[in-house]
């Protein structure tokens, strides 16, 4: 038997291999959280664009919410606006909203459309605002004073500016595209009832619209592997109820606190599987949904 011969074969494995699981995801959602180094790299970002044309090509029906923070702040520093952060949400005034749609809207959300389309694919930029898809309202947010003499007075308010917290989405918008074939590529901007734009996480943005959907799996591009232990070790599969306790614990913190709470919400709401991956690892979305061992940390 030749090389090329025993090389097919290998891949017919492959193949053989994901069966049971493009059956089992055939005709269902998954929202994808784009964001991290995935973004940037221009060799992962058209295997990226693969990946969700392959997903569409077998029946599923993917969904991408992206981020752009670096992207945001790239063009603020262009302009001289200094960014600024509160307990790491960015405060977001009527100037700095003006720059987040811009940069989001206009500019990011064009160029994976772009791509995907470039590579094949039928997607459609949009962001919440169009048709109402995520309603929001101001998110407000509380700390306790410092200050040893005001430890024990109330809490003070934090003014983020336009930043906001989804209130509902408006599903509708997405199952029209649905029909047609088409891929949803959502910038996270929101839209309040008077009608003004609201930044918004995409964690937050991905796991509401994953939760309104009942979506069959949320997935988190990240720039790491996924949830460790406390020592080193990738934590394959986290149940929800094991949550609270890592996080106290210490296991879980920083950056990877709020995305485990975002799967933890997305759970509560009605999403199968929620999961945590490396989107510097080329195809990490297939290799998750359509191999035995998966990648990164799975919550269910």
């Amino acid at each position: 038997m030749g090389q090329n011969v025993a090389r097919g074969i290998e891949k017919a494995k492959v193949l053989i291999e994901a069966l049971p699981y493009m059956q089992e995801f055939r005709h269902k959602t998954i929202v994808v959280k784009y964001g991290g180094h995935a973004m940037v790299d221009d060799f992962l970002k058209k295997q990226f664009a693969l990946d969700v044309i392959l997903l569409k090509q077998i029946g599923i029906n993917p969904v991408i919410v992206h981020g752009g923070g670096p992207q945001i702040n790239q063009l603020l520093d262009r302009l001289g606006i200094k960014p600024s952060y509160v307990e790491g949400m960015r405060v977001t005034d009527g100037e700095t909203m003006d720059v987040v749609e811009m940069v989001l809207v206009g500019k990011v959300n064009k160029e994976i459309v772009g791509l995907i389309n470039h590579c094949g694919g039928k997607a459609v930029g949009l962001s919440g605002r169009d048709g109402d898809l995520v309603c929001a309202e101001k998110l407000k947010v509380s700390s306790r004073r410092k200050d040893e003499e005001l430890r024990n007075a109330p809490p003070e308010l934090i003014d983020l500016g336009r930043v906001g917290q989804v209130t509902r989405v408006n599903t509708g918008v997405l199952e029209s595209l649905y029909r047609e074939d088409f891929i949803p590529v959502i910038a996270p901007v929101g839209v309040g009832d008077d009608g003004q734009a609201f930044n918004i996480n995409a964690d937050l943005v991905a796991g509401a619209i994953a939760g309104a959907l009942a979506a069959e799996k949320l997935i988190l591009l990240t720039d790491v592997p996924g949830v460790r232990d406390r020592q080193g070790q990738l934590l394959t599969t986290i149940e929800r109820q094991q949550l609270a306790g890592l996080i106290a614990d210490g296991t879980i913190a920083g950056g990877m606190i709020p995305k485990v709470r975002c799967c933890e919400a997305a759970l509560c709401q009605g999403v199968a599987k929620t999961c945590i991956l490396d989107g510097r690892v080329e195809h990490s979305i297939l290799l998750e949904m359509f191999t035995r061992e998966g990648v990164g940390t799975e919550i269910i």
